[in-house]
């Protein structure tokens, strides 16, 4: 791809990928993809075979580097591979010593290294972190899940007795589904559209779960002291704070492609920003090689996060791209994103269509993976209905189900958004150390007590609050949370609205709970959402996928009794949090804002790149 470039005003043309040195980028080994398998299903003909591949193709967009099938009787893995480690080498499906243990795999192993050296007695035949996966079960069985530290689905076939097991990471930061069909199979996908017209029934994977066939069932394998119903005492230590999430995001640097931080100029993608600026400067590749952190940032003209986003790349020194849309650019979109996302909740679609109109753009650079900042609202209770919470035990519960709820919502965005133009997304907040070491702190001081000066997430800004080296400056430090649908623009979510009135009239709304039993609709913008999801995916089982209940500023239904005045104003935008947010809603939310068709303007999507003393523009 060649972009038209102007620098101090000279045009001229570049390959995309001179943006970045690969030099740069840590040497190590990992496969990122969707996989698709099918397990037991008593047809090894040619015709089963072709079917497979037919459903594989489905999932190319995540994987558009390499595909393949592997076969043994009437077991079938296939996957479509996006390299991001050791793309030489790194081809699935993955194997032991004899071949006899095989495993499909979408995710990343952080602490593959230090798991080959547990492994002395055997030979690995590529660099893929992943391939320790195969090795452990031979030495471990089962039980090494557990001894993995990183992000993951996969299928294991285990060919000595046509055994398998299916797992999810902790969290459920990559994707995956489960069903069965008629005749015993299994099937297993990293998206719904891969399995849900050939299962008599199919449902999300849980996260930090494995299926065994000899089980039979699933179990969990996750169970970290937070989910338990004991509260939190441990006192809160800054340091040991910011110490944990520097690790995680160091861990995330492990890459042999071009990357860059999404930055919204919020809190959480603003300090994954300059934590990963910090340690590239300080990386001996970075100072021979003289290659910049690229930033990238998406929202609608003027809208908070573009004017915070460009502050803080200036203030970290970032090669800083700039994607405007419109909210026409957005509506168009629509039934793509809902497509790639397989959702109709509300909030997940506002915040997934402009995400995945810049990963577009970032993957026209030559990008393959970035690190974005998903997590640290659900660990630390940023959203802005967390300053209503009654007492600390309701605070540390409601961040303990938000958690655990997190592979419905921004894990699903992050994941699908990104891996819907074969680019992928990590995402520190989630990592497993860290998150014992923040969901440990007594939630006393994760309550929010403006009288105090202590605002959302108190205690993560106040772990970065370095008055020697500064990480950000002071007001991007402290600015309010803004949820990622509003940041990009407030006249975002009203042109949605606005939109959705145009082709959902009251008379639809009143047969609503009759067309749309299970999580009826409430808004016509729910209800717009919905009808699209249920021309793609019109199965049972997978309106069953996306969650429903009452929700105010992306709350749990339980929160929303946190406030009486809530139930009249029920809306996911940060904005419906009356009294707290800074833009809030004068009253109850409008199902349509005045003078909104006027702001339906169709203007291509736009991109500025900025780097400190350099002007360029395409």
């Amino acid at each position: 791809l060649l972009l038209q470039t102007r620098i101090r005003g000279v045009p001229s043309y570049i390959p995309s990928t001179t943006f970045f040195s690969r030099s740069l980028f840590l040497s190590s080994a990992f496969t990122m993809c969707g996989i698709l398998a099918l397990l037991g299903c008593s047809d090894d003909s040619q015709a089963k075979r072709v079917r497979v591949l037919e459903l594989s193709r489905r999932l190319k967009h995540r994987g558009p580097d390499w595909s393949g099938l592997y076969q043994h009787g009437d077991c079938y893995l296939a996957h479509q591979r996006l390299a991001i480690i050791d793309p030489a080498s790194g081809d699935q499906p993955l194997f032991n010593e004899d071949k006899s243990i095989v495993v499909t795999v979408n995710g990343e192993i952080y602490n593959h290294e230090d798991l080959r050296k547990r492994l002395p007695n055997h030979k690995f035949r590529t660099g893929s972190d992943c391939d320790v996966i195969a090795h452990l079960y031979e030495e471990y069985g089962e039980s090494f899940i557990d001894m993995l530290d990183g992000m993951f689905s996969f299928v294991l076939l285990d060919t000595r007795d046509n055994s398998f097991i299916v797992a999810r990471d902790a969290i459920g930061i990559t994707s995956l589904y489960i069903g069965w069909s008629l005749d015993g199979s299994i099937w297993v996908s990293s998206e719904l559209k891969g399995l849900n017209d050939d299962c008599e029934h199919f449902e999300s994977f849980p996260p930090g779960h494995l299926y065994s066939s000899r089980e039979g069932g699933l179990r969990r394998w996750y169970n970290p002291p937070c989910f338990s119903e004991a509260i939190p005492t441990t006192p809160y230590d800054p340091l040991v704070l910011r110490r944990a999430f520097e690790n995680a995001v160091i861990k995330r640097l492990m890459t042999d492609v071009p990357f860059g931080v999404l930055l919204s100029g919020g809190l959480d993608s603003s300090l994954v920003a300059s934590i990963t600026a910090r340690h590239l400067a300080g990386t001996k590749a970075a100072k021979q090689w003289g290659t910049q952190l690229h930033s990238f940032c998406v929202g609608l003209e003027g809208s908070p996060d573009l004017k915070a986003a460009k502050e803080v790349a200036d203030y970290l020194g970032t090669v800083h791209h700039e994607f405007h849309f419109t909210v026409q650019d957005g509506i168009d979109a629509i039934e793509d994103v809902i497509y790639h996302i397989e959702t109709y909740d509300v909030t997940t679609i506002r915040a997934s269509t402009p995400m995945f109109l810049m990963a577009r753009k970032i993957k026209s650079l030559g990008v393959k993976m970035v690190i974005s900042g998903e997590g640290s609202d659900e660990i630390f209770g940023g959203y802005l209905y967390f300053h209503k919470a009654p007492n600390k035990e309701e605070f540390h519960q409601e961040t303990c189900r938000k958690i655990k709820a997190l592979h419905q919502y921004d894990c699903l965005r992050a994941n699908k958004a990104t891996s819907a133009w074969g680019l992928e997304a990590r995402v520190p907040f989630l990592d497993k150390e860290f998150i014992n070491v923040a969901m440990d702190i007594d939630p006393q001081w994760k309550m929010i007590k403006r009288e105090e000066g202590r605002i959302e997430k108190w205690v993560l800004r106040k772990a970065f609050d370095d008055e020697e080296r500064p990480y950000l400056p002071k007001h991007i430090l402290y600015r309010q949370k803004e949820q990622f649908s509003d940041g990009v623009g407030y006249s975002w979510i009203d042109g949605l609205k606005a939109h959705a009135a145009l082709h959902v009239t009251d008379k639809m709304m009143l047969n609503a709970a009759h067309i749309f039993p299970q999580n009826t609709p409430t808004t016509k913008e729910a209800y717009y959402y919905r009808t699209i999801f249920e021309r793609f995916f019109p199965q049972n089982s997978a309106r069953l996928t996306v969650p429903g209940g009452a929700s105010i500023a992306c709350s749990t239904a339980k929160a929303v009794e946190w406030d009486a005045a809530w139930s009249n104003n029920l809306d996911p935008s940060g904005r419906a949090a009356l009294g707290v947010h800074l833009s809030a809603y004068d009253k109850q939310v409008p199902s349509v804002s005045p003078g909104i068709p006027e702001i339906l303007d169709n203007v291509h999507l736009k991109m500025e790149v900025s780097t400190p003393g350099v002007a360029i523009q395409s």
